[in-house]
């Protein structure tokens, strides 16, 4: 699986941005796809996940919820998280990631700033 990822920038305090993930190659038993945020001097953390076998349950991690909103286009193979109301503690390098049967998958990340 490769995961190309995208849509990191600039942003003011209160903006919003919309990353998107696109998965390629081998895509058959997929079973979750998620973000990931890692800020400098901390561990990586998770955003929100959605799981793409059934249903396309959700999960937020609090510091985002009713903010963040991940969602999926099954066409497109692509995973977006849409960020809203953004704030400076939400700089981080944002990563994607995709759970194959057993084994992760990491796509290259993407940076987003928010600052005034």
């Amino acid at each position: 699986v490769q995961l190309q990822a995208s849509g990191g920038g600039l942003v003011q305090p209160g903006g919003s941005l919309r990353l998107s993930c696109a998965a390629s190659g081998r895509l058959a038993g997929i079973k979750t796809m998620g973000w990931y945020r890692q800020a400098p001097e901390k561990q990586r953390e998770l955003v929100a996940n959605i799981i793409v076998i059934s249903g396309g349950d959700t999960y937020y991690a609090d510091s985002v919820k009713g903010r963040f909103s991940v969602s999926r286009d099954k066409a497109k193979n692509t995973v977006y998280l849409q960020m809203n109301s953004l704030k400076p503690q939400d700089t981080a390098v944002y990563y994607c990631k995709s759970r194959r049967w057993a084994a992760n998958y990491w796509g290259q990340g993407t940076q987003v700033t928010v600052s005034s």
